[in-house]
């Protein structure tokens, strides 16, 4: 694959770069503004000139742009400091989701409102009980007229607290096989009876969330996929979750550790002279290429009109590693100083000590290292699945280990 730019690839970067510069906003429009709405103004800047999720089809918000030209906007708008995005979960797993399984109205009605940033969406799929095995869940729907009636816990929502809609799966049939009984619905986040509770977390914030069903009524038509379906239209939802997320690096990547070990001394001269300390960053160079580029043939699948594969799991499972250590080994170049995580008086606005904390929960995150470890195994290198005690079995019939 020639990676260098076309003539009209090379046009197309330009005007991305001009645009971005004259467009970004600056500290002082932001100044004032949460990170919902610093956000908020940065997505509907990008939607109203035609930079907004470049690659859906135009009718439901995007530019019909390519794959490539999705690259090279990427590339360009990750050179400049841009409010932090809370649309990843909506644009990047729900989108694709609706893309595939939704009504043409439906698809006209709530693609546009994402692809702009008035509405932000949430993924509300794990659950206390069943730990990464999504396919466990016990929340439960029961058909009533047109409707549907949701009842159960979901935990570790990203973004529940300020999100207008939610993909959900439920169970609708507990009578057969686990990943046969469930279907897969979308929700208006303000519907009477959800109640939503921020979880602390140990680096002070609280994005995650439990979230409560008591008879919330769902109509029908937002049912995605036939009843039953619900495993594979999740499918759906979890390839373009790894491909979304399986390249993030938690605000840390190989050129913020490069640059810090080029400025912080060890042993009375520059860290970047050490053979350690190069040998170290020569890792994770290769590492963050090797990402890249399998993101690249992630977006080549994409723009033929197939479906990401399990490879996309590779990228989860090396980025969430990769940027918990790395950022361990800035915070141990910075000393005592790297513990510091006030961003007004921290090196690098904190931003090593902010991932590290948060560097477990991405390992968690959108399925386990063991998880990922699991499909890699069975579905890339063509191993013998893991033991599945339940296979097989009805959902009602599975022991719990509840003694009474």
């Amino acid at each position: 694959m020639d990676f260098n730019d076309t003539p009209e690839e090379s046009a197309f970067r330009a005007e991305a770069r001009a645009w971005l510069e004259a467009n970004v906003p600056s500290r002082a429009e932001l100044e004032g503004l949460d990170e919902i709405q610093a956000a908020k103004l940065w997505q509907k800047r990008k939607y109203d000139a035609g930079w907004a999720c470049i690659r859906w089809p135009q009718e439901y918000g995007g530019r019909g742009a390519s794959a490539i030209e999705q690259v090279i906007w990427n590339q360009e708008e990750g050179k400049f400091a841009t409010p932090g995005s809370v649309f990843a979960i909506g644009q990047g797993m729900a989108a694709p989701t609706m893309m595939a399984w939704a009504s043409e109205e439906h698809k006209r009605r709530h693609l546009p409102p994402l692809a702009s940033g008035e509405h932000i969406w949430c993924q509300l799929f794990s659950e206390p009980a069943g730990g990464s095995d999504l396919a466990a869940l016990r929340t439960r729907a029961e058909k009533d007229g047109d409707e549907w009636v949701l009842n159960g816990q979901k935990i570790w929502t990203s973004g529940a607290h300020y999100s207008d809609y939610g993909i959900v799966v439920v169970r609708t049939d507990p009578a057969v096989p686990k990943h046969k009984g469930l279907s897969y619905f979308f929700l208006d986040m303000k519907s009477p009876g959800i109640e939503t509770r921020p979880i602390k977390q140990i680096s002070g914030g609280a994005n995650f969330n439990e979230v409560y069903f008591t008879d919330v009524r769902v109509p029908d038509d937002q049912r995605l996929g036939a009843v039953g379906q619900g495993w594979q239209v999740a499918l759906t939802t979890l390839m373009n979750e790894r491909m979304a997320i399986g390249g993030g690096g938690g605000g840390v990547g190989f050129r913020q550790v490069f640059d810090l070990a080029r400025r912080v001394e060890l042993d009375g001269a520059p860290a970047i002279e050490d053979k350690q300390v190069r040998a170290k960053l020569a890792t994770w160079y290769a590492q963050e290429s090797g990402l890249k580029y399998t993101g690249y043939r992630s977006l080549t699948a994409l723009s033929r009109g197939q479906t990401p594969g399990p490879e996309n799991s590779i990228g989860k499972l090396v980025a969430a590693s990769k940027t918990q250590d790395m950022a361990s080994f800035a915070m141990d170049l910075l000393e005592l100083s790297g513990t510091i995580a006030d961003p007004a008086h921290a090196e690098s606005r904190a931003i090593f000590p902010s991932a590290f904390l948060a560097a477990p929960g991405g390992r968690i995150a959108g399925g386990s290292d063991e998880i990922m470890l699991n499909i890699l195994a069975e579905r890339v290198l063509g191993l013998p699945q893991d033991v599945r005690v339940d296979k097989g079995i009805p959902f009602n019939k599975v022991p719990t280990g509840r003694t009474g």
